[in-house]
C-alpha cells in the first residue's frame, strides 16, 4: 500500500536553488499531497542546510504551507534516488515525484511519477503540478 510520497525540489516544485521561483499551484499541491499520503518527504540533490534555507524562505513568502520548512529530508547518496533510503518504508510503498528519469533507481520505475519539467521562462500558466496530482490520485485509486 502506498503510504509515502517523496518529492524532488528543483525543476519539480521550484525553478532551481538559485532563482527559487515557486511553481504555480505549489501551496495547494503540497496541501493536497499531505491529505493524500500519511508521509511526505523531500528527496533532492540540494544539501539539507541549503534546502532548509530555501524551504524557510518559501514558507515565509507563503508559497508553501508552514510545515514545509520542517519536512522530512531524505539524504541522497549515489547516482539515483533509491526509495529504500526512506527510513521505515519499503520502496514499493512509496512514490517519487521527479522531473528527471535518470534519477529513478533501477527496479523502482513503477514508483516514479514523472513531473513535467518546470523550466525557463517559468510561465505563470504552468499546470505541471495539476498533472502530477491527477496521476497521484489515479495511482492511489489503483486504476
Amino acid at each position: 500500500m502506498i503510504t509515502t510520497l517523496a518529492l524532488d525540489l528543483e525543476g519539480t516544485l521550484i525553478s532551481n536553488a538559485m532563482s527559487q521561483i515557486p511553481r504555480p499551484g505549489l501551496h495547494e499541491f503540497l496541501i493536497r499531497c499531505r491529505e493524500m499520503f500519511g508521509r511526505v518527504v523531500i528527496y533532492t540533490a540540494i544539501a539539507e542546510p541549503r534546502f532548509r534555507t530555501i524551504a524557510a524562505l518559501l514558507a515565509n513568502e507563503k508559497a508553501v504551507p508552514a510545515w514545509f520548512a520542517d519536512i522530512e529530508y531524505v539524504h541522497w547518496n549515489g547516482e539515483t534516488k533509491d526509495l529504500g533510503r526512506i527510513q521505515g518504508v519499503a520502496p514499493a510503498d512509496a512514490l517519487l515525484v521527479d522531473d528527471l528519469r535518470e534519477y529513478v533507481h533501477a527496479g523502482q520505475e513503477a514508483q516514479w511519477v514523472p513531473a513535467p519539467p518546470f523550466v525557463a521562462p517559468y510561465p505563470e500558466t504552468d499546470s505541471g503540478l495539476n498533472t502530477v496530482l491527477a496521476e497521484l490520485e489515479r495511482r492511489l485509486r489503483g486504476t
